[in-house]
């Protein structure tokens, strides 16, 4: 990452007749674009660059991904600045005029001491009960991003609010948090608040003393007193009544619970996390969720991305979910084929990823013996086909007061937004392929962005 075009270009072709895959950015904000997208393996960084230094460029790569080894090229006159640069955790630097053997040197060892590091981060994940999360879920971008939120929160006390849709991992990632945080020598107990009746979910979570109300014929603890220790996850929190939200809020607050029926509360250390595919800021509006308990739960947001929204990441789990299946049928199959894939990256996926687990599983099922998961394999659901009727059914398109000049300027807009929106989730809010994919540099498809308002935190990294 460099302003200075001559040296980028003769670094980069230097670097590359070596092996190396090598990224390229001008400035800082460029450079931070990349490195969100690409995950590099070590960052090699100018000092003075537009806008935003080096140093402050690498302050915020290392806070994003603190492993990643940066190295930083700085004047004769930059040492002291270097020298700061390393006490903020950047690896290495070096001065120009940059010494070519230096400078491969410099970065042999960088990746040298990353591929070390990341030889005991796969040892540690493979000696660990459950795998990470990047297994389970993916490597885009956006589930990198989850990744990171993850990391930041999990060794706080933070209680945290999941949001997303049905389907999209919720429990997947409040297992990591428990599985990162302090208290994952405790247990973890998971509770879905919409499957429980709510004549019942008070005594579930509180528990209650015998002869408390009829049928009561012993003491029986709450899930939050079985949580004692470790993480008690609320699944679908939003279904809660008024009542039993208040009592949540109470043993929230001082960490304690009292039984139905019982005369003195319990203590308990419990770690929250809570979980939701409703919206909780608009049931806050209306009245069906308290501001307050909502504001307890939402100490940290994470998001978890629907499937249609980093759909790079299907080939990754139906080829996961097919090995799943092939174990659990005794069965071979010979992979999946591209125009099948092709279809899966079509679909918009209402059910997300569960949806797509079953989707695999009928498809290995309907396979031939030894064959490969075709087209014709995938059975998706009538109601949830890519093309609705109401997707198909023309729009409206003279509405009695524009021109049709006016009318098509307007159509042209809202398809070219439409395109760009869907080519961006393609390419897991990458604008550099995305740009590459409809044929136009890099500016204008900035300007496109701009211009429409389209909404690239829904699609980005950043």
């Amino acid at each position: 990452m460099d302003d200075d075009p001559d040296f980028l270009w003769l670094t980069g072709m230097m670097l590359e007749q070596r092996g190396y895959q090598v990224f390229q950015a001008h400035d800082g904000e460029e450079a931070l674009h990349l490195f969100h997208k690409e995950t590099p393996g070590m960052v090699l960084l100018d000092y003075r660059m537009p806008g935003r230094d080096g140093l402050q460029i690498a302050v915020e790569m290392k806070d994003r991904i603190p492993a990643v080894p940066i190295v930083m090229i700085t004047g004769y006159g930059e040492v002291k600045i270097a020298v700061k640069a390393m006490k903020a955790g950047v690896y290495d630097y070096i001065i120009k005029p940059v010494d070519k053997d230096d400078l491969l040197f410099t970065i042999a060892r960088a990746l040298e001491r990353q591929a070390l590091k990341e030889e005991v981060e796969h040892l540690r994940n493979v000696l660990s009960d459950r795998p990470p999360l990047h297994q389970l879920m993916g490597k885009s971008s956006q589930v990198k991003n989850l990744i990171h939120r993850v990391k930041k929160v999990a060794p706080t006390s933070f209680t945290v609010l999941i949001q997303g849709e049905s389907g999209t991992g919720k429990e997947l990632v409040a297992n990591a948090i428990h599985e990162m945080s302090q208290a994952n020598e405790g247990p973890f107990v998971a509770v879905d608040c919409g499957a429980i009746p709510e004549t019942l979910i008070e005594s579930e979570l509180f528990g209650y003393m015998k002869g408390a109300f009829t049928g009561a014929c012993g003491d029986k603890p709450g899930q939050f007193e079985l949580a004692d220790g470790g993480t008690l996850f609320l699944d679908e929190v939003g279904n809660l009544s008024y009542t039993v939200q208040q009592k949540l809020l109470r043993a929230i607050q001082e960490r304690a619970v009292q039984r139905l029926g019982g005369k003195a509360p319990v203590d308990i250390h419990v770690r929250i996390v809570a979980a939701t595919n409703q919206p909780l800021q608009k049931n806050v509006e209306t009245g069906r969720f308290r501001s307050d308990l909502y504001f307890r739960l939402n100490e940290f947001t994470i998001q978890t991305p629907p499937l249609r929204r980093r759909i790079e990441d299907i080939p990754y789990l139906a080829s996961r979910f097919i090995s799943d299946v092939r174990e659990e049928l005794d069965k071979k199959c010979g992979g999946i084929s591209d125009e099948a894939l092709r279809c899966l990256s079509g679909h918009h996926w209402p059910g997300n990823v569960r949806e797509l687990r079953n989707v695999i599983r009928q498809a290995v099922l309907l396979s031939g013996e030894d064959g490969v998961i075709l087209p014709h394999h995938l059975t998706f659901s009538s109601h949830f086909t890519p093309q609705t009727e109401k997707e198909i059914r023309p729009p409206v398109l003279y509405d009695g007061e524009k021109s049709i000049k006016e009318i098509v300027t307007g159509l042209k807009e809202v398809f070219e937004k439409k395109v760009i929106e869907e080519v961006m989730a393609q390419a897991g809010g990458n604008k550099s392929e995305a740009a590459r994919r409809l044929k136009v540099d890099y500016t204008t498809l900035l300007r496109k962005i701009r211009t429409h308002g389209i909404d690239t935190i829904s699609h980005d990294a950043h």
